[in-house]
């Protein structure tokens, strides 16, 4: 355990967040010192359970669970944070969240439109109780509050928002229908609007003493982050299709084969080009008609990828780096184990490492990737066990819990 730090610390955020998207956004605040109060039901975040699990896992609704009930995926997304156990079935655990709320400067959930005030703990209710406070909400596709999609009362995953917002329609081998990416980025990229919409929305309320609802819709967030392909047809009704391995427009610009896997090289301008060629061992191509600028690469790209692959091919991946590294924009195609052994990991303070509870090895999830130079921020609390903190927190709001 150690202290918050961060810029944040100053703020106190009631989550009511579950899975990934939510969850993520506030373990982004938790790193910059905000205190996270993570609300769970009585059974806990379903995410608990999903793996990698520590050998001595149980499930956190068995009646005496062992030292850890959480994997590595709740783990990542909930470090720094305090659990409190509520059932918002009963008057007194509602009544319990309005309380908190009255002292605090946001409260965040990702429920479907409508369960929060079904329960009597929606967005009217709470602000009643504190008219500074922001309601934050991640839905779906967005709440009716601040514009009613047809989609509205759907639910919603990551594949679904990668999917509409077309992002999976530019992913994957040129000759394909598409692919999801391979990190939930239709979850995490809502999560990271999120944060910013509570940091944003309590600079507001501090100034003005006017708390406010907004909400990020998964679908709008994908849109925005997907925005070449809207840019694309906006301008000129282009419809991309899968990217395959490099870049619609620029050349070279993607991923080329080594011996031993694969390296990503982006030489589009004429320095990096001409710098490429060279270490290649090609200087007659810096200036040829079929390569000398990216527009006239990219519509030669088999000649220029065959070109560039017959060169990495015979490589390893660390001697394509050594050969061009810091000459031209590159990197290898890395695995687990090769981000654990980078010295740039190292030196960033990008692993965290912390110890279990129980008999359990030493585990590690990834930093902080914002830096501070007068407000550190990172990793101090380990991730909670369900309900680990529900007395300190009762006293803290001084609720009356049975």
């Amino acid at each position: 355990m150690g202290e918050r730090t961060g810029p944040l610390k100053n703020l106190t955020i009631i989550d009511c967040t579950m899975a990934l998207a939510g969850p993520f956004g506030t373990s982004l605040l938790a790193d910059l010192g905000a205190d996270i109060v993570k609300v769970e039901p009585p059974k806990g975040d379903g995410s608990r359970s999903v793996p990698p699990l520590p050998p001595d896992y149980a499930n956190p609704g068995a009646e005496e669970p062992a030292a850890v009930d959480f994997g590595g995926y709740f783990a990542s997304i909930n470090r720094n944070k305090r659990s409190i156990v509520l059932d918002l079935k009963k008057d007194e655990h509602k009544e319990a969240l309005l309380t908190m709320c009255e002292s605090a400067d946001a409260i965040v959930e990702n429920m479907r439109v409508g369960v929060m005030d079904r329960l009597g703990v929606g967005w009217d209710a709470i602000h009643e109780r504190n008219p500074k406070i922001v309601y934050g909400a991640i839905r779906g596709f967005g709440d009716p509050r601040t514009g009613r999609s047809p989609y509205a009362d759907w639910p919603a995953y990551d594949i679904v928002a990668q999917s509409m917002s077309g992002l999976a329609h530019i992913t994957g081998p040129e000759e394909g229908t598409g692919y999801p990416s391979g990190v939930s980025v239709g979850d995490i990229y809502p999560g990271t609007l999120l944060a910013l919409g509570v940091v944003s929305a309590v600079n507001h309320a501090r100034e003005t003493g006017e708390g406010q609802f907004f909400d990020v819709g998964m679908y709008d967030a994908m849109l925005a982050f997907n925005e070449t392909v809207v840019a694309n047809y906006g301008y000129s009704q282009i419809e991309l299709g899968p990217r395959g391995q490099h870049h619609p427009n620029l050349m070279p610009f993607g991923i080329f084969p080594a011996r031993d896997g694969a390296v990503a090289i982006a030489a589009p301008g004429p320095g990096h080009w001409q710098a490429l060629c060279e270490a290649m061992g090609t200087p007659e191509l810096i200036d040829d008609e079929r390569t000398k600028n990216t527009f006239i690469r990219r519509r030669n790209q088999e000649f220029v990828e065959d070109a560039i692959s017959q060169w990495t091919s015979g490589l390893s991946k660390a001697e394509v780096i050594d050969a061009i590294g810091g000459k031209v924009p590159c990197g290898p195609v890395n695995s687990g184990s090769d981000i654990f052994a980078d010295p740039h990991v190292e030196a960033r303070k990008m692993i965290t490492r912390f110890d279990l509870p129980g008999d359990n090895p030493e585990v590690a999830i990834v930093g902080s990737p914002v830096k501070f130079t007068a407000t550190p921020a990172g990793f101090y609390r380990r991730p909670p066990k369900l309900g680990e903190h529900t007395a300190e927190i009762s006293e803290q709001f001084e609720l009356n819990l049975d």
